[in-house]
């Protein structure tokens, strides 16, 4: 598929629950946020009709998010179910890790493609402070698993905040030194409690992540489905990535669409406006028709995000009203 402006679309991110194991400080309030009832999430049956029909659209590529979408029963049954449809060459995940130590041979024989784990510290006690309930070990379990998987790619996430310190970022990106691992760094989004905290931004990591590792190089190859730009560093095992969507726009080049735990595909991660694909599910909706309200949404994607506008709407009135739920809502 194709967008309006020529960009190939085929990539869908599904969040697959809202709900999460941790409370982190840019993302949901300290007491959480209510949970969408069960009866309102689309079923791992809605879910995997969806993406047969995406994937008969040309999308080829899945990431499941959540919320946390570990927390979710079953789904490694989800994920094995993903890899049979026909067209589907990735099935990924992003995960808080916590969980994934019980978990990773279930996922692997289901034939997972990838883990991103999300990690901001390596410091106990800043872990706890960012994620208010979280457990640094269980994280580190989660990506000790991950690392021993064979052949499994590995990817850590992380959200520098302005209050974090240099020594922190630097010994993040140190584990891309000893470990087969890419560590990206993704600049904070406005979402949510987001909106109250500050974030760093990605040159003045890369600036100081030079002068303790000296000079680094551009990575010129391929490598996954996102906007991350990489670099070498001497003597890394693993690459450095930067996923700066408010310093560099990376919009010209985005193939993903988004469908929420609740059926909404949405077109941009900034717009609340989309599709609602659990209508059209539940509804007795012919596989023409919800390929149709796919390709809608596509030819629906704006040029470009605004995070950085005041205003509810773009300067062409496209996208629609602009996204006010939590990250964990939306999936990212």
């Amino acid at each position: 598929m194709q967008d309006q402006f020529g960009r190939k679309i085929e990539y869908i991110r599904v969040s697959v629950t809202d709900r999460c194991n941790l409370r982190c400080i840019y993302c949901m309030p300290p007491e959480g946020v209510p949970a969408v009832p069960h009866s309102e999430i689309l079923t791992f049956d809605e879910i995997e009709r969806f993406c047969r029909i995406a994937a008969g659209l040309g999308i080829s590529r899945i990431k499941l998010t959540g919320g946390e979408p570990l927390v979710r029963r079953g789904l490694p049954f989800l994920l094995g179910k993903l890899k049979q449809i026909p067209g589907v060459e990735q099935v990924t995940l992003t995960t808080n890790g916590t969980q994934l130590k019980e978990q990773i041979r279930d996922l692997a024989a289901n034939g997972l493609d990838a883990v991103n784990i999300s990690l901001d510290t390596l410091d106990a006690q800043r872990y706890h402070q960012v994620t208010r309930v979280g457990s640094l070990d269980q994280a580190l379990e989660g990506l000790d698993a991950a690392l021993r998987c064979p052949g499994l790619p590995v990817k850590i996430n992380c959200v520098p905040l302005e209050d974090g310190t240099d020594k922190d970022l630097l010994r993040l990106a140190g584990l891309a030194r000893k470990c087969p691992v890419d560590v990206r760094f993704i600049e904070l989004m406005p979402f949510g409690p987001g909106r109250e905290s500050a974030g760093r931004s990605n040159a003045d990591i890369k600036k100081i992540l030079e002068k303790q590792f000296g000079s680094s190089k551009p990575y010129e190859n391929l490598l996954g489905n996102g906007p991350a730009e990489y670099v070498l560093f001497p003597g890394f095992r693993g690459r450095v990535g930067f996923i700066s969507a408010l310093s560099h726009k990376f919009c010209s080049t985005c193939n993903r669409l988004r469908l929420t735990s609740e059926g909404l595909l949405k077109p941009c991660l900034q717009y609340g406006t989309g599709a609602d694909i659990k209508a059209l599910l539940r509804g007795g909706a012919s596989d023409r028709q919800i390929q149709e309200a796919v390709i809608q949404t596509v030819l629906s994607k704006p040029a470009c995000h605004h995070f950085n506008e005041d205003n509810d709407e773009d300067e062409n009135g496209e996208g629609g009203q602009k996204e006010n739920r939590e990250m964990s809502r939306i999936g990212g």
